[in-house]
């Protein structure tokens, strides 16, 4: 007895140091950690900016719509990320068009706390177009001694000098990883180029074809710089000068790496969410979430006395590490996620009903308390397992193949739920009504451990 009181105190004492953790993280206050970890709320409860935009399939294969449309969503879903926002919501949908010439498919994307849609816009927007073209040294020769080079200002003569190269096919999109770097002599930035195998093929075949001729590194359409070709490069690397300031260097280096868009985009429409919504889904959350505890908790220990008195404080338990997993995984709560919460709350009594019942019936059979409480828990225990592990599997499956952030939402909630549940109601349950149940068979340990109108004489 002794030691199931000394671990049910442990068990109370780390409970009730999480449930500090959740409050002192959330509330902002003067102690180190005051507000440092608050819950992180999704667009529907904090506010941000919704985006939509129109994408331009029109010159792509019918049978590559769907890889591209996949592709855009990924490339976005790695531009937003530098904003820091709370699991963003990129996702693609198709839908009637309203006339033929608008394209059926469209990128939805949510970014919650991001008030400044410019600041959102300009993340989304076109990554800087670079291509690589060739110039023939012959050609390069006849234009320095035209008089086009000669008399023409210097933007008529920039242009003219950037039409003598051709497309090679070798563009951004095939560069697997760009770097900063610098030179050794000068320390100026410069933008180191790793192409992928088809980039590194064609590459190696534009400079062993066009020794003695000029690349041209085109950047937006604009020629930054035009290398002579001194021998073939077989390893596929790259280096751009550009006279680069370091921050233009590290910009273009980190548009590179996040990939040119796979799919033109115009954006169609813009939202911004206030919070004034979200804050009274917040506070109306939390009001139907402490009168669900207060009724489950009433009913609890009307109903089933003292098991029901040590089910609330495990339900207690339950909900401070509910709350602290919400910061630490972290999970973005959202309305349904809240939803989901409660409900799992409703699933942790659940558990705690079947033991009940089960010892009810122990003591019925004419067992004793002790006996009746430990084989009680014996014999819930398959009908526990069974049906939260059903619910787990049905929360996998609607958080993978959810197509709504509504959904997947919900169904981590509640999957976390489910699994914290079945701890608290076969550790935490047990243990504190091990560590307070009567060890002898009286009329009023009887009472105590019976419940309902059902108790033994």
């Amino acid at each position: 007895m002794l030691k199931h009181r000394a671990r049910a105190v442990f068990v109370l004492i780390f409970a009730a140091l999480i449930g500090y953790f959740v409050y002192t993280t959330q509330i902002p206050g003067t102690g180190k950690t005051a507000g440092s970890k608050p819950f992180r709320l999704g667009l529907d409860l904090y506010g941000g900016t919704h985006l939509v935009y129109q994408a331009d399939v029109s010159k792509i294969d019918s049978t590559d719509i769907s890889a591209s449309m996949a592709s855009l969503r990924d490339v976005v879903e790695r531009r937003v990320n530098t904003l820091g926002v709370s699991e963003p919501l990129v996702q693609t949908q198709e839908a009637a068009a309203l006339s033929s010439e608008e394209s059926a498919y469209k990128l939805i994307i949510e970014l919650p706390g991001v008030t400044d849609v410019n600041e959102a816009i300009h993340a989304i927007g076109a990554t800087p177009s670079l291509e690589f073209k060739v110039a023939t040294a012959s050609d390069v020769k006849d234009f320095q001694a035209s008089t086009t080079m000669k008399t023409a200002d210097a933007t008529t003569s920039a242009m003219a000098y950037a039409a003598l190269f051709h497309t090679t096919g070798l563009t951004g999109r095939m560069v697997g990883r760009a770097s900063v770097q610098f030179n050794t002599t000068t320390n100026q930035p410069m933008v180191g180029l790793d192409f992928t195998s088809d980039g590194r093929e064609l590459f190696d075949k534009i400079t062993k074809n066009h020794v003695g001729d000029y690349v041209g590194i085109f950047l937006d359409g604009a020629l930054i710089e035009a290398p002579v070709v001194r021998e073939e490069i077989p390893n596929g690397q790259a280096q751009i000068s550009g006279s680069f300031t370091l921050d233009q260097a590290q910009k273009l280096v980190r548009d590179l790496n996040f990939g040119a868009l796979p799919v033109p985009v115009t954006l169609i429409s813009t939202q911004t969410i206030g919070p004034t919504l979200g804050q009274a889904a917040i506070n109306g959350g939390i009001k139907t979430g402490i009168i669900a505890f207060i009724i489950i908790g009433l009913f609890l220990i009307l109903w089933y006395r003292l098991p029901g008195f040590i089910a609330t404080i495990a339900l207690g338990c339950y909900t401070a590490i509910m709350l602290a997993l919400f910061k630490m995984i972290p999970v973005t709560l959202t309305a349904a996620g809240i939803a989901g919460f409660i409900l799992s709350i409703g699933m942790a009594v659940d558990a705690n009903i079947l033991i009940f019942e089960r010892m009810k019936e122990e003591l019925k059979a004419g067992r004793g308390v002790w006996d009746a409480m430990h084989e009680g828990f014996a014999r819930a225990w398959l009908s526990i397992r069974d049906s939260n592990i059903s619910s787990i599997i049905t929360g996998v499956i609607l958080y993978y193949f959810g197509s709504t952030s509504v959904v997947t939402g919900f169904a981590l909630v509640f999957v976390v739920g489910v699994l914290v549940s079945m701890f608290t109601a076969i550790t935490a349950s047990r243990l504190f009504l091990y560590a307070v149940a009567p060890k002898n068979t009286t009329k009023l340990s009887t009472f105590l451990i019976s419940n309902g109108l059902h108790f033994r004489n």
